[in-house]
């Protein structure tokens, strides 16, 4: 097996420039060598592993707000509007406000998370092979390259109507229209829905890439079979 995965390892490094596919194809496929088909199959299940157990802990209360890697914040235009409610002591509001558009992040991946899940069965061998020795993070970037702009029209209306049930809305139209009342300060509506759309994006990609570099960094982490033969041709 070592030798059959040394002279793996020499061929790619000869063909550089050729396809991963080409080299596979032309390994032996018994002795623990696998095929395209598996190479493809481990992907996907790394990044479905990604989703059920990373993007899943986004959906729980304060899923986004207590953890730090993906805590929406405010946007630049709206940190003068959280100063200055704070200056004339409506912290509690400025607070409440920060907090719910978290809350719509959360609602919103809870109704949103298939979408995820179809376009992982998506992977090919031919978008495998390109991944497969890429970066930690090869994988999610790939799925994040390909969905993005499908998935944020997904997302944008789930956001938009979490805002109103978990009363965003109505706490940032009485936030923002407090402030617009202060004197000497200049109106602002920002678009809200759109910010935290794509905050909650980022949100979710970034769990899933902490899961595939676990995977493709640490042995404990393939806990399949599948996953084991398939990461270790990186190794």
């Amino acid at each position: 097996m070592i030798r059959k995965f040394l002279a793996f390892v020499f061929i790619f490094n000869l063909t550089a420039c050729a396809e991963l596919q080409q080299v596979v194809n032309q390994l032996p496929q018994g002795g623990g060598i696998i095929g395209n088909a598996e190479i493809a199959s481990g992907l996907r299940q790394a990044l479905d592993f990604g989703i059920d157990k990373q993007v899943t802990k986004l959906t729980q209360t304060d899923g986004f707000f207590k953890n730090e890697l993906v805590k929406i914040l405010l946007p630049q235009e709206l940190h003068k509007v959280d100063k200055a409610l704070r200056d004339v002591g409506l912290s509690k509001l400025a607070d409440e406000g920060l907090k719910v558009l978290n809350r719509a992040a959360e609602d919103a991946v809870k109704e949103a998370t298939p979408i995820f899940v179809d376009a992982v069965k998506g992977i090919t061998f031919t978008d495998a092979k390109n991944i497969l020795l890429g970066n930690n993070d090869a994988a999610t970037q790939y799925l994040n390259s390909k969905t993005h702009t499908a998935l944020y029209n997904k997302f944008s209306p789930v956001i938009n109507n979490s805002f109103s049930k978990v009363g965003a809305d109505k706490i940032w139209s009485n936030l923002i229209n407090k402030y617009n009342n202060l004197p000497f300060t200049n109106n602002v509506n920002p678009d809200l829905t759109d910010y935290v759309t794509g905050e909650a994006l980022k949100g979710v990609f970034t769990m899933i890439a902490i899961e595939e570099t676990e995977i493709r960094t640490k042995l404990s982490s393939r806990t399949t079979d599948l996953l084991k033969k398939v990461f270790a041709l990186q190794d």
